[in-house]
């Protein structure tokens, strides 16, 4: 999920780093009115638990491998623009210290999993969750907000991938960046979150939100005002 240097044209970089830019701008500003004091310091536990889920890579099949993002899970405990910051935070972090994509891509990484990644989860949890509170449902909709969060993302990203043989090639039609067409970077990156990560992203939110239902639901943001 982490795009490296290289992969991307600065016609696709540039615009991303504006775009994020902006989000994570407006989300510091929401964060005063969205996150009380006392819950300030979830701020720092929701990127400290975004930073350790990504470093567990699970293999798959063609030499790569993959990983949950967590960003599902702080949209719905602190909010979506509390979830665009936190996880925008750890992109950067990442980045800059340990290598895990690239220092032109940071742009590209924080809109796919910091910025669609959050309100998708926010998006899919209201929907699903209708009016329940409690319940199968409440985690049944958990569960489809960090699954279909996570395969966003990923689609996301495979389209930054795919539209770097229109934008950005020599003048012998070769690839100067990602080499392979929308044709195929989409079903490779969609295939395998579709049946490895996004589960592992749906259970491990879905667990989350049932823990902070049962032992401090007031933290649950998703829940609030319904």
């Amino acid at each position: 999920m982490h795009i490296p240097d290289g992969y991307l044209s600065p016609q696709t970089y540039i615009p991303c780093y504006l775009i994020s830019t902006a989000f994570c701008g407006i989300g510091l500003k929401k964060i005063r009115t969205e996150v009380s004091s006392r819950h300030i310091p979830y701020f720092a536990m929701a990127a400290t638990f975004a930073f350790l889920i990504q470093m567990f890579n699970v293999p798959v099949p063609g030499g790569t491998s993959g990983h949950a993002v967590g960003a599902a899970v702080v949209a719905l405990l602190l909010g979506p623009w509390t979830g665009v910051v936190a996880v925008s935070v750890v992109l950067i972090i990442q980045a800059l210290v340990f290598g895990d994509g690239g220092i032109t891509a940071i742009g590209a990484n924080c809109l796919t999993m910091a910025v669609i990644m959050p309100f998708t989860a926010a998006g899919v949890f209201r929907l699903v969750r209708g009016r329940a509170r409690t319940g199968r449902r409440v985690m049944i909709a958990a569960f489809a907000a960090g699954y279909i969060s996570l395969l966003a993302a990923a689609i996301g990203a495979a389209i930054l991938f795919g539209i770097q043989p229109l934008i950005a090639s020599g003048p012998d039609g070769r690839p100067l960046y990602a080499p392979y067409p929308l044709s195929v970077a989409l079903p490779v990156m969609a295939l395998e979150h579709m049946f490895v990560f996004s589960i592992i992203e749906g259970l491990i939110t879905a667990l989350l939100v049932n823990y902070f239902m049962k032992n401090e639901p007031d933290a649950v943001f998703a829940l609030k005002g319904t």
